[in-house]
């Protein structure tokens, strides 16, 4: 399955990881953590609009050097 860990999330955006890294319960289970993925949303969406900007100045780049 594709997606992100926990545990790397948490680094970045703790604020979008719930439980604590390799957390066992009393009986000695592991508890899982887990990840609000709609806090990475915003993040990830001005991410994208970032390099969007940046490769439209490189097109520009590019084609004003190709027309010289």
């Amino acid at each position: 399955v594709d997606g992100f860990l926990a545990h790397e999330v948490s680094s970045v955006v703790p604020e979008a990881v719930q439980g604590e890294k390799d957390a066992i319960d009393d009986n000695g289970d592991p508890k899982y953590q887990s990840i609000d993925h709609s806090r990475l949303v915003p993040l990830l969406t001005a991410a994208l609009q970032e390099a969007i900007v940046k490769i439209e100045t490189l097109e520009s780049e590019v084609a004003a050097l190709k027309s010289s």
